[in-house]
């Protein structure tokens, strides 16, 4: 099952899908965790998510660990389906969540209440293409699922 979990094809356009997508997330997660980029650090994060928006401790902070966690699993492309799938989970609710009734535009102009959606659309994509193909030519996951035994010592 690890096998499978970890097997990837030897392409390198995954490798590149996982590091950008690991440079435009990991800012988010720093600035939830450590108050980098103007974020609010993690108890002001905790405080926003659990009662300014009434998310259960749980959950938010399975989604402060994944902003954070998650682009430093998909730097290394170790576990990258797993991180991928999670991420990709995360900020299709904090679209639906947040930004779904701003609309699908990003506020470039500032003319609107807040950000659209258009943002969450390409990283869902972006995860769901890593999730189905793993990490790529360049990760830890393939370089494990070489030397990993298949069953029966094949």
């Amino acid at each position: 099952m690890l096998r499978k979990l970890l097997a990837t094809e030897p392409t390198s356009s995954l490798t590149v899908l996982r590091i950008f997508l690991a440079v435009v997330i990991f800012p988010h997660g720093a600035q939830k965790v450590f108050g980098w980029f103007g974020g609010p650090g993690f108890s002001g994060t905790m405080e926003m998510f659990t009662h300014t928006m009434g998310i259960p401790y749980l959950f938010a902070l399975l989604a402060v660990l994944t902003e954070f966690l998650g682009p430093l699993l998909l730097v290394a492309g170790l576990f990258t389906r797993l991180a991928a799938l999670v991420m990709g989970v995360e900020i299709a609710v904090a679209a639906s969540l947040v930004h779904l009734r701003n609309g699908f535009f990003m506020n470039w102009g500032g003319k609107q209440a807040g950000e659209g959606f258009e943002y969450h659309i390409l990283v869902v994509g972006i995860c769901l293409a890593l999730a189905i193909a793993g990490g790529g030519r360049f990760s830890l996951d393939r370089f494990i699922s070489q030397r990993v035994t298949p069953p029966g010592g094949a």
